[in-house]
Protein backbone atom coordinates (compact mmCIF):
# COMPACT_ATOMS: atom_id res chain seq x y z
CA UNK A 1 0.00 0.00 0.00
CA UNK A 2 1.30 3.27 -1.08
CA UNK A 3 1.73 6.07 0.89
CA UNK A 4 2.24 9.46 0.89
CA UNK A 5 2.42 11.74 3.52
CA UNK A 6 2.88 15.87 3.27
CA UNK A 7 3.55 18.02 6.15
CA UNK A 8 5.27 21.37 6.45
CA UNK A 9 2.70 23.88 5.62
CA UNK A 10 1.26 26.81 7.17
CA UNK A 11 0.90 30.81 7.32
CA UNK A 12 3.71 32.51 6.49
CA UNK A 13 4.32 36.65 4.91
CA UNK A 14 5.18 37.30 1.98
CA UNK A 15 8.78 37.17 1.02
CA UNK A 16 9.33 34.18 3.62
CA UNK A 17 10.34 30.69 3.31
CA UNK A 18 8.49 26.74 4.12
CA UNK A 19 10.04 23.76 3.60
CA UNK A 20 7.21 20.91 2.97
CA UNK A 21 8.31 17.27 2.98
CA UNK A 22 6.65 14.09 1.75
CA UNK A 23 7.48 10.91 3.22
CA UNK A 24 6.69 8.43 0.85
CA UNK A 25 6.17 4.33 1.96
CA UNK A 26 4.51 0.71 0.43
CA UNK A 27 7.36 0.54 -2.46
CA UNK A 28 10.18 1.12 -4.12
CA UNK A 29 10.41 4.56 -5.62
CA UNK A 30 13.53 4.27 -7.71
CA UNK A 31 11.37 3.75 -10.59
CA UNK A 32 9.31 6.64 -10.02
CA UNK A 33 9.00 10.26 -10.71
CA UNK A 34 7.45 12.42 -7.50
CA UNK A 35 5.88 15.45 -8.04
CA UNK A 36 4.51 18.60 -6.45
CA UNK A 37 1.50 20.22 -7.38
CA UNK A 38 -1.13 22.73 -5.73
CA UNK A 39 -4.86 23.29 -5.46
CA UNK A 40 -5.90 27.22 -4.48
CA UNK A 41 -10.12 26.96 -4.26
CA UNK A 42 -11.74 27.54 -7.39
CA UNK A 43 -9.03 26.92 -9.61
CA UNK A 44 -7.62 23.10 -11.42
CA UNK A 45 -4.61 21.31 -9.57
CA UNK A 46 -1.26 23.04 -11.27
CA UNK A 47 2.34 21.32 -11.56
CA UNK A 48 4.83 23.01 -9.25
CA UNK A 49 8.02 20.72 -9.61
CA UNK A 50 8.90 17.05 -9.98
CA UNK A 51 11.76 14.87 -9.99
CA UNK A 52 12.90 12.09 -10.96
CA UNK A 53 14.37 9.15 -7.96
CA UNK A 54 16.63 7.79 -9.84
CA UNK A 55 18.70 10.63 -11.39
CA UNK A 56 17.39 13.29 -9.45
CA UNK A 57 16.80 15.55 -12.41
CA UNK A 58 14.14 17.58 -11.64
CA UNK A 59 11.59 20.33 -13.47
CA UNK A 60 9.89 23.16 -12.47
CA UNK A 61 6.88 25.42 -13.71
CA UNK A 62 7.95 28.84 -14.86
CA UNK A 63 6.39 30.85 -11.83
CA UNK A 64 8.12 29.07 -9.02
CA UNK A 65 11.60 28.71 -11.24
CA UNK A 66 14.14 30.71 -9.35
CA UNK A 67 12.50 30.35 -5.82
CA UNK A 68 11.44 26.84 -5.47
CA UNK A 69 13.53 23.93 -5.06
CA UNK A 70 12.60 20.33 -5.24
CA UNK A 71 15.14 17.85 -3.50
CA UNK A 72 14.88 14.16 -2.41
CA UNK A 73 16.77 11.82 0.66
CA UNK A 74 16.87 8.22 -0.31
CA UNK A 75 18.03 7.22 3.02
CA UNK A 76 14.28 8.59 4.42
CA UNK A 77 12.59 8.29 1.72
CA UNK A 78 10.79 11.84 1.37
CA UNK A 79 10.73 14.53 -1.21
CA UNK A 80 11.20 18.38 -0.34
CA UNK A 81 10.22 21.36 -1.75
CA UNK A 82 12.17 24.26 -0.44
CA UNK A 83 9.72 27.53 -0.54
CA UNK A 84 11.85 30.69 -1.12
CA UNK A 85 10.96 34.13 -1.73
CA UNK A 86 6.99 33.44 -1.22
CA UNK A 87 4.08 35.19 -2.48
CA UNK A 88 0.73 35.88 -1.96
CA UNK A 89 -0.45 33.93 -5.23
CA UNK A 90 1.97 30.81 -4.14
CA UNK A 91 -1.11 30.51 -1.32
CA UNK A 92 -2.93 26.66 -2.31
CA UNK A 93 -3.16 23.31 -0.91
CA UNK A 94 0.19 21.45 -1.96
CA UNK A 95 -0.10 18.25 -2.76
CA UNK A 96 2.77 15.17 -3.30
CA UNK A 97 2.12 12.75 -6.25
CA UNK A 98 4.57 9.58 -7.54
CA UNK A 99 3.84 8.28 -11.02
CA UNK A 100 5.86 5.31 -12.49
CA UNK A 101 7.76 7.01 -15.62
CA UNK A 102 7.88 5.76 -18.76
CA UNK A 103 8.83 8.32 -20.88
CA UNK A 104 12.53 9.85 -21.02
CA UNK A 105 10.95 13.35 -20.00
CA UNK A 106 8.97 14.04 -16.43
CA UNK A 107 5.59 14.64 -16.87
CA UNK A 108 4.25 17.53 -15.50
CA UNK A 109 0.20 16.59 -15.94
CA UNK A 110 -1.69 15.23 -13.14
CA UNK A 111 -2.94 12.07 -15.30
CA UNK A 112 0.84 10.69 -15.35
CA UNK A 113 1.05 9.91 -11.09
CA UNK A 114 -0.85 8.02 -9.70
CA UNK A 115 -0.62 7.91 -6.00
CA UNK A 116 -1.13 11.61 -4.01
CA UNK A 117 -1.17 12.48 -0.81
CA UNK A 118 -3.89 14.65 1.60
CA UNK A 119 -2.42 17.70 1.07
CA UNK A 120 -0.82 20.07 2.97
CA UNK A 121 -2.21 23.72 3.42
CA UNK A 122 0.08 26.81 2.61
CA UNK A 123 -0.94 30.27 3.38
CA UNK A 124 0.82 33.16 2.16
CA UNK A 125 -0.56 36.61 3.33
CA UNK A 126 0.78 40.15 2.31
Amino acid sequence: QVQLVESGGGLVQAGGSLRLSCAASGRTFSTYDMGWFRQAPGKEREFVAAIRWSTGITVYSDSVKGRFTISRDNAKNTVYLQMNSLRPEDTASYYCAAGYYRRATISRTTDAYNYWGQGTQVTVSS
